[in-house]
């Protein structure tokens, strides 16, 4: 199949740092390629992909230096370039919420669109009403229910490739928290569920400009003056294996619906056992008693996080290889397209009215569950 990519531009694709959303279209998009389709992926200048790549601005926008930028200027200027090759494709598979709905309602039979994020917002459910043409897909069941009514055709796991990830079949003694550092993850509990327990706590987390208070008020008095917690800072991928696999467990503490959670993989994928506060989607990513823990309560964590070494490291990294892999992901993508195709006439008519503006084509540079 010819098949066009569209990711969202705040990170690069895949990101040097934190960042989710481009992560997984960096992982899909080679995985379609070694899978023998041929992948167009519109991105920043600074994508590192197998596919074909059409430049649509010079770098991803969190880490330019710029001090003025329009994200919305950015991403429109990439619908057009995306728009000015839509007959090129079989199927457009975009990751960028919503943005892309009035332009390309001609074409919504030839398009997928993945939803990243959380659903549960005011303005979220007229949108998807309006525009229920468009065919969804979500990254767990749970991501669904405040906007049950929408679209659905399948709902398809994050995938990660097996040979990023290092197997480690012996720990080093700490307990790990990687993420972000906001109300909503929790870093608070991962410190208090280490302290009661006397454990080293290592985090490896960024800080947002929107959490810097949360941070300041909240989480640095918590670290400055107790031993055991170790504040490393954001980390990259490369720093990804040694983190997660010299951890005893990963603690994945979160106090929001959180959609899909690629921490959790990237701990498995390592190794590693997770344990994660029943919420959002960490029921149908972690196997209780398998590939971790679930729980309800602190006191329930601080359990879990003692009986941690038991579980089988061996069998958690099985477990990520067959659930869990780019393959299995790109797989399940595959079936998703396979539907739309299927779906659509041998022979549609051309689209009347509709004018295209012929542009100057820019530098072009050689991811289940079934509903």
């Amino acid at each position: 199949m010819k098949i066009a990519q569209v990711t969202p531009l705040y990170e690069a694709v895949p990101p040097k740092l934190y960042g989710g959303t481009e992560r997984v279209v960096a992982h899909l998009t080679d995985a379609l390629v070694d899978l023998g389709h041929d992948v167009t992926l519109f991105a920043s200048a600074d994508a590192q992909t197998r596919a074909r790549l059409i430049s649509v601005r010079d770098q991803a926008i969190r880490l330019d230096p710029a001090p003025l930028k329009s994200d919305l200027a950015a991403h429109m200027s990439m619908l057009g370039e995306v728009l000015d090759r839509v007959d090129d494709f079989d199927v457009i598979h975009f990751h960028t919420d919503m943005i892309h709905f009035p332009v390309f309602q001609p074409w919504a039979n030839k398009t997928v669109t993945t939803l990243h994020g959380r659903l549960d917002m005011k303005d979220l459910p007229g949108v998807y009403a309006r525009w229920s043409e468009f065919g969804l897909v979500s990254i767990s069941d749970n991501q669904r229910k405040p906007l049950h009514f929408a679209n659905w055709k399948a709902t398809v796991h994050h995938g990660m490739p097996a040979e990023q990830y290092q197997f480690s079949a012996k720990s080093q003694g700490y307990l790990a928290f990687l993420g972000r550092i906001s109300p909503e993850k929790r870093p608070d509990r991962a410190i208090e569920i280490a302290t009661k327990l006397g454990r080293r706590l290592k985090i490896a987390a960024k800080v947002d400009a929107a959490d810097k208070l949360y941070w300041e008020e909240t989480i640095r008095p918590m670290i400055q003056d107790n031993p055991l917690i170790e504040f490393i800072g954001e980390i990259g991928d490369h720093q990804k294996s040694a983190f997660l696999g010299g951890a005893d467990a990963l603690l994945f503490p979160i106090d929001w619906p959180e959609p899909f959670g690629l921490v959790m993989i990237e701990a498995m994928a390592c190794g590693t056992p997770v344990i994660a506060f029943r919420c959002g989607s960490t029921s149908e990513i972690i196997e209780d008693g398998k590939t971790g823990f679930l729980v309800d309560t602190l006191e329930q964590a601080v359990a879990a996080t003692d009986r941690a070494r038991l579980l089988d490291r061996e069998a958690v990294r099985a477990r990520f290889d067959l659930r869990f892999s780019s393959t299995a992901m790109a797989r399940g993508y595959l079936d998703v397209y396979g539907d739309l195709l299927a779906q659509r006439p041998f022979a549609e008519p051309p689209l009347p009215d509709v004018v295209r503006p012929i542009r100057p084509l820019r530098e072009e540079r050689s991811f289940t569950t079934r509903v």
